[in-house]
């Protein structure tokens, strides 16, 4: 994954505004309060709600 850490340190779910973690497969980015998972295509958060999915943890 090619996003920075500088990155990772500012971006927050849309959603719930709560910061977001790398998944443990680094495919995407999790908000631990409303458990959205936001893909990482191409070295890009998709940062959009409507792209989410629901993890079941």
């Amino acid at each position: 994954m090619a996003i920075s850490q500088e990155l990772l340190e500012i971006l927050v779910c849309p959603v719930c505004k709560t910061p977001v973690k790398p998944t443990p497969d680094r495919a995407g980015l999790k908000c631990q309060t409303c458990r959205r998972v936001y893909p990482i295509r191409d070295d890009i958060a998709v940062m959009l709600p409507e792209e989410a999915t629901l993890a079941s943890e």
